[in-house]
């Protein structure tokens, strides 16, 4: 199963790059960032996974001019994405609140 949360912000800069950045992602919220951006790729890219019980992973997408951030949380083997989902919108809202204009879920 794939699910969309589209992060629409305001501010100047890269929000996944805050992310991505962020010593607390790891520490406090229980999400390690794994990759980084690879050339060829047309938007800044990272890729998120849990440190905790939640399974799946976060790829998250930046648009600068836009202003979003398009992150795409995929599970397998009939896992649930609730638990990866909560905990990286409770880091978002925690860190990133005062930027955060709308966040909207969509499943795929």
């Amino acid at each position: 199963m794939q699910t969309v949360i589209q992060v629409i912000t305001s501010g100047r800069g890269s929000l996944r790059n805050k992310i991505m950045s962020d010593p607390q992602l790891e520490r406090k919220f229980k999400l390690v960032p794994t990759e980084h951006q690879r050339p060829g790729r047309p938007h800044g890219w990272a890729k998120i996974h849990s440190a905790g019980d939640a399974h799946g992973v976060i790829n998250l997408e930046w648009h600068g001019r836009t202003g979003v951030l398009i992150c795409r949380v995929v599970t397998k083997l009939g896992h649930k994405p609730h638990s990866i989902i909560g905990d990286f919108i409770d880091y978002l809202l925690a860190r990133h609140q005062s930027r955060i204009l709308a966040i909207h879920i969509m499943r795929r």
